[in-house]
């Protein structure tokens, strides 16, 4: 029996009394993987992205582990929700229009003292102010850089379209421009290189696609080193008690963890580890997050139908943004409807020994955006359903 085929039938057992589809996380995998991250991170701690684990009671489990400290969220009304739940160290990772939650923050010394903002731009400021609604609590803020690889004189870019921000001169007048304003202080500086630590060096069957990526992502390190330690000496300069410097994100860990300028990391992804992260070189992990759905048709000789089932992630559509047929081994999308709302062929040799009823496994392509079509999520220790946990939806809690 393959480890996978292992997996499959421990899986079966342990959720034997339950009626798919559901989801499940894997919690040996999942303190594996928090394991591995903070190794990775060498010795610099782990701020855990909300954004991919949308699920308190997994959050506090991460937390609760060595290396591990502070979470990073995805709005700001969630950033206030998690605050009045207990989390101390919540970072907003995006800038907000969220004038009542900028009204409540202003207002709340508890939420104050625990919510950092995101700004890159003066007018972000401006709306702050504008939404304090008479509160007159300080707000925490963190500057974000743009940490896009420029080329050929920056006629070529490669990295998300985030911050204005990219050269210290223009970081270091944005602290100014903070400091000298009541009500606000910088204790932060944030960059999210996702072009290094979302983007997959290894593409299966595309070799040269491949090498050209590490080559990318080798430049970038380099360059973004040097400059992001430019820009924390320059913003030091201004705001001597700076909090924190953070970077990174699942794919680039150890890499971001060893420039000296970054005190902690972001990372949220590796502890799922959905099927976007299956093509690193650079680290590998063990699929935590998976879900389940039942064959409900058998249309004919090497065919099935699940139910359910099309569950796209963001990002540019492709297949890669597809989940994926994991368990049993051999399973495929038939190339004519793909994965569907409300059903879903599957094709290959596996069909064949599956009976109406019996469920397939799926892994999704982006971590936490599998938590959206899930209200629980029960998380299986060996064998056994040892508990069953709210998502964020299952707390009538959907962000975005």
């Amino acid at each position: 029996m393959t480890p996978r085929a292992a997996d499959r039938a421990r899986y079966d057992r342990a959720t034997a009394h339950l009626d798919a589809p559901f989801a499940i996380v894997d919690l040996d995998a999942f303190d594996a993987n928090a394991q591995d991250l903070s190794r990775r991170a060498g010795g610099k701690p782990v701020r855990v992205a909300s954004k991919s684990v949308r699920c308190r009671a997994l959050l506090e489990r991460a937390l609760a582990k060595d290396g591990f400290a502070g979470l990073m969220s995805f709005t700001l009304a969630e950033s206030l929700w998690l605050a009045r739940s207990g989390f101390e160290d919540v970072l907003l990772a995006y800038p907000s229009a969220d004038r009542t939650g900028y009204a409540e923050l202003a207002g709340d010394p508890k939420l104050a003292a625990a919510v950092t903002v995101m700004v890159d731009d003066p007018a972000q400021l401006d709306l702050i102010d504008a939404s304090r609604g008479g509160g007159r609590e300080v707000v925490r803020v963190c500057l974000e850089l743009d940490t896009s690889l420029r080329l050929l004189g920056g006629r070529v870019r490669v990295g998300a379209l985030r911050s204005p921000l990219r050269s210290p001169a223009q970081v270091a007048d944005l602290a100014r421009a903070v400091t000298r304003r009541p009500g606000f202080e910088v204790v932060g500086i944030m960059g999210y290189e996702g072009h290094v630590a979302g983007v997959g060096d290894s593409v299966a069957g595309r070799p040269l696609r491949s090498r050209a990526i590490r080559l990318m992502q080798s430049a970038a390190r380099r360059e973004l080193a040097e400059r992001r330690a430019a820009v924390v000496r320059a913003v030091r300069a201004v705001v001597p008690d700076l909090e924190f410097v953070n970077g990174g994100g699942t794919g680039s860990v150890q890499h971001t963890a060893a420039e000296d300028a970054v005190t902690e990391i972001a990372a949220g992804s590796g502890l799922y580890v959905p099927r976007l992260f299956d093509n690193y070189t650079s680290f590998s992990g063990r699929p935590a997050a998976l879900f389940a759905q039942p064959v409900v048709r058998r249309p004919g000789v090497g065919v099935v139908t699940v139910l359910g089932g099309g569950y796209p992630a963001s990002g540019p559509a492709g297949p890669d943004r597809l989940p994926v047929p994991y368990l049993p081994e051999g399973l495929r999308y038939d190339a004519q409807e793909g994965p569907g709302e409300v059903q879903t062929p599957l094709v290959g040799p596996p069909a064949d020994d599956l009976l109406i009823g019996d469920r397939v496994w799926f892994r999704h392509a982006k971590a936490g955006e599998l938590c959206e079509r899930f209200d629980e999520l029960h998380l299986v220790e060996g064998d056994r359903v040892t508990a069953t946990v709210p998502t964020y939806r299952g707390e009538g809690r959907t962000f975005l």
